[in-house]
C-alpha cells in the first residue's frame, strides 16, 4: 500500500511537499540508495517519479505544491551547476536529463525491469525512441511552438516539424502497442512528455493521430501513473503553457 510521510501543512499552496514514499522492494543486483527527486508539477521530473512508482521503490520528492519559483528555488539550493527539472540526487551525487537519470537506475538497481534486453529483437527500437523523446521530438516541438507563438505560421517549413516528428511515433504505435515492443517500458515513460506537450498545446491536431491518442489513454489509465499523479501533480497542471492558435496547414 502506498504511504506518505508528509510534511506539516502540505495541503497548504504555498507549503513544501516534501514526501517520502514507501512500497515493496523489486528484487535488483544492488539494493536502491536514497533517491531524491527534484521536481515541477507537470513538467520532466514526472518522469522519474512514475519510474520509481512503476519499479515500486522508495524515493523522496521534493517540491513545493502550487509554487513552480518556490520549487526551482530549492534546485538552485542545490549549488549545482546546471539547476534544471528533473534533477536527482542518489546518495551524494546530483544528476540531470531524464533519459540517463532512468537509465542509471534501471542498468545500476533494476536490470531487467522496463527495458527489453539488449538481445531482444525490440532492444534498439527501445533505445531509439528513449533518445528520440528529447532529441529530436521534444526540442522539435518547443521550437516551433516558440516560433509559432511569436509569428503565427500561414504554411509548412520545408524541413522536418512537428507534425512530421509526431507522425513517426504514429506510424510506430500502428504496429505495436508500446514504444518498447509489445509490453510497457521505460521508452514509453520518456515519449509520454512530449507527445503530451504535442497534444496538449495543438501543435498538432489530435484527430489525425489516433494511435497515440489510444496509447496515451492506455499509459495513463496504469496505477503507477495514477500514483504518480496524486503524488506529484495534486492539484493538476500548475502554470501550464498556453496553446498555439495557429499551426500551418497539414499535409495529410
Amino acid at each position: 500500500m502506498l504511504r506518505y510521510i508528509v510534511a506539516a501543512g502540505l495541503l497548504s499552496l504555498s507549503a513544501c511537499a516534501t514526501q517520502d514514499v514507501e512500497q515493496p522492494r523489486s528484487v535488483s543486483t544492488t539494493a536502491m540508495p536514497q533517491v531524491t527527486i527534484y521536481h515541477l508539477e507537470g513538467r520532466r521530473s514526472e518522469r522519474i517519479v512514475w519510474l520509481m512508482e512503476e519499479l515500486g521503490q522508495p524515493y523522496k520528492l521534493e517540491y513545493v505544491r502550487g509554487d513552480l519559483r518556490a520549487s526551482m528555488a530549492k534546485v538552485h539550493a542545490l549549488g549545482h551547476e546546471m539547476p534544471q527539472v528533473p534533477t536527482v540526487v542518489i546518495e551524494d551525487e546530483i544528476l540531470v536529463e531524464s533519459g540517463a537519470i532512468i537509465d542509471t537506475i534501471l542498468n545500476r538497481y533494476a536490470p531487467g525491469q522496463l527495458a527489453p534486453a539488449v538481445d531482444d529483437p525490440f532492444y534498439p527500437k527501445h533505445q531509439m525512441w528513449m533518445h528520440y523523446a528529447e532529441g529530436s521530438l521534444a526540442a522539435r516541438l518547443f521550437s516551433d511552438y516558440r516560433a509559432w507563438r511569436t509569428n503565427p505560421p500561414t504554411q509548412r517549413s520545408p524541413l522536418v516539424d512537428s507534425e512530421a516528428v509526431v507522425q513517426f511515433a504514429e506510424n510506430h504505435l500502428e504496429k505495436h502497442p508500446y514504444f518498447g515492443g509489445d509490453v510497457f517500458s521505460a521508452a514509453d515513460i520518456m515519449m509520454h512528455f512530449p507527445l503530451r506537450v504535442a497534444l496538449g498545446l495543438n501543435l498538432v491536431d489530435r484527430e489525425q493521430f489516433p494511435n497515440i491518442v489510444a496509447w496515451n489513454e492506455k499509459v495513463e489509465a496504469r496505477p503507477a501513473y495514477r500514483r504518480m499523479l496524486a503524488a506529484a501533480r495534486p492539484d493538476g497542471m500548475i502554470g501550464n503553457l498556453p496553446p498555439v492558435e495557429q499551426r500551418p496547414p497539414s499535409d495529410r
